[in-house]
């Protein structure tokens, strides 16, 4: 099982990046995929989530970040616009079978940081 994400880097507040995560060596459709970010001496947080056409957000990206996936690709993507300093964080791909056991598969993690 692989999941890679891409994307991270440096950006001024106002700007814009597109995160890429992409999975192989499971039934991709099948899982939930999800964005979460850990900040310095900060809790991991679940910032977005897709599974077939329902997705969901935490309240302080709504508006600013989309999630999406393209299943023939392995790939999910989280457009994020209007960035925020303290969006700043390191952002983990997740995916997570909704059925039994619940199998969860993570990425090594992409840093964005958000400073002018």
């Amino acid at each position: 099982v692989h999941v890679v994400e891409s994307g991270g880097g440096l950006v001024q507040p106002g700007g814009s990046l597109r995160l890429s995560c992409a999975a192989s060596g499971f039934t991709f459709s099948s899982y939930s995929m999800r964005w979460f970010r850990q900040a310095p001496g900060k809790e991991r947080e679940l910032v977005a989530s897709i599974f077939s056409v329902s997705m969901s957000y935490a309240d302080s990206v709504k508006g600013r970040f989309t999630i999406s996936r393209d299943n023939a690709k392995n790939t999910v993507y989280l457009q994020m616009n209007s960035l925020k300093s303290e969006d700043t964080a390191v952002y983990y791909c997740n995916a997570h079978s909704i059925w039994p056991p619940y199998t969860d598969y993570w990425g090594q993690g992409t840093q964005v940081t958000v400073s002018s």
